[in-house]
C-alpha cells in the first residue's frame, strides 16, 4: 500500500517521507503500529473520532483497531516514521509475555503522547536501531534483537507518558475533581439501585477518557487504582448510611448498588476491619 520493500515478513520501519501517500479511507491493520509525525498535515481518523496528529506526537494502534485518513483529504503524505509489527513476532520473546502491560495501545484519540525534542530523538534512534537490524541478513539473533529494541522503545514511551502526566498536573487534578463530583452525584441519586455500582469504564466514559488512560491517570495521581478509589468512595458513603439505624444493613447494601448484601459486608470488613453491624455498634 505504501510502496515500501518488505525486508521482514512480520515487522517494518517506514520512513514516511519516502513512502507512497495514503488515500482517504479506513484500514484495519491487524498489526501493532507506532507512528511519529514530524510535520503538521491534516488529520487521521482513529475509529470514529478524529485524531489531531500534530508534530512531535506518537500514535499507538493495536491489532483490530481501525485507523484511516479523514474524508476530503485526497492524499496523506506526512514526514515521520512508522513502526509496524505483527503479534507473531513477539512469540517466545520476553516482550510477548507482557505486551498487555503497555496500556497506551488502548488510549483514546485525544490521549496521544506529545514528545519534547530530546524525547523525539530517542524515539527516532529506536526506530533506526530496528531499521538497522532489518537491513542485515536474517539470522538466529534477528528476532530477539528486534523485539528487544521494540521493548526499549515502548519502555521509553512509558517514561514519557509518566512525564506527560506530571507536566499536565493541573489538567489531571481537574479530572480527579470531576471524578469525585461524579461519584458524589452518582451515590446521591437513584442510579445505584437501578444500575448498580459505578464501573471504571462508566466513569471513564462520562469523563470522556479511555478506561486505560483514566486508570493510569488515577493511579499516578493518587497511588490507588480507579477501582480502589471507587470502593473507597462506596465505603465513605456506607459509613454515613450506617448511622441511620432505621435501615437494615441489607437495605443499605441495595441502596449502594450491591446485588448481594454479603458482597457489601465482605468489602466493608476488608476496608474498615469491622463488619457493618459491628461498626454500627461501635459508633
Amino acid at each position: 500500500m505504501r510502496g515500501v520493500p518488505t525486508k521482514h515478513p512480520l515487522v517494518a520501519v517506514i520512513d514516511l517521507s519516502k513512502a507512497q501517500p495514503m488515500s482517504a479511507g479506513s484500514f484495519n491493520f491487524g498489526l501493532y503500529a507506532v507512528g511519529l509525525k514530524e510535520l503538521n498535515h491534516g488529520q487521521l481518523r482513529y475509529g470514529r473520532r478524529h485524531y489531531d496528529y500534530q508534530e512531535g506526537s506518537l500514535i499507538f494502534v493495536a491489532p483490530g483497531q481501525v485507523l484511516g485518513v479523514q474524508s476530503g483529504v485526497d492524499l496523506f503524505a506526512p514526514k515521520g516514521w512508522a513502526l509496524l509489527f505483527h503479534a507473531d513476532l513477539l512469540n517466545g520473546t520476553p516482550l510477548g509475555k507482557h505486551m498487555q502491560d503497555y496500556s497506551f495501545f488502548s488510549y483514546a484519540v485525544h490521549e496521544a503522547l506529545h514528545l519534547s525534542e530530546k524525547e523525539k530523538s530517542i524515539v527516532t534512534d529506536c526506530f533506526a536501531k530496528i531499521e538497522y537490524e532489518l537491513d542485515q541478513t536474517i539470522d538466529k539473533h534477528t528476532k530477539g534483537l528486534i523485539a528487544s529494541n521494540i521493548e526499549l522503545l515502548l519502555n521509553y514511551c512509558i517514561r514519557f507518558y509518566d512525564r506527560q502526566f506530571i507536566t499536565r498536573d493541573d489538567a489531571n487534578k481537574g479530572i480527579l475533581e470531576r471524578f469525585e463530583d461524579l461519584l458524589t452525584g452518582y451515590f446521591s441519586s437513584d442510579k445505584p439501585q437501578s444500575e448498580g455500582l459505578p464501573s471504571v469504564g462508566y466513569c471513564a466514559e462520562v469523563l470522556h477518557l479511555s478506561p486505560n488512560y483514566f486508570g493510569d491517570l488515577v493511579k499516578k495521581e493518587t497511588g490507588r487504582s480507579a477501582q480502589e478509589y471507587i470502593q473507597s468512595k462506596v465505603i465513605d458513603v456506607a459509613k454515613e448510611k450506617i448511622f441511620d439505624e432505621r435501615k437494615s444493613i441489607s437495605q443499605i447494601a441495595y441502596e449502594l448498588g450491591f446485588k448481594y448484601p454479603s458482597h457489601f459486608t465482605r468489602l466493608f470488613k476488608h476496608q474498615v476491619g469491622f463488619t457493618p453491624n459491628a461498626y454500627r455498634t461501635l459508633n
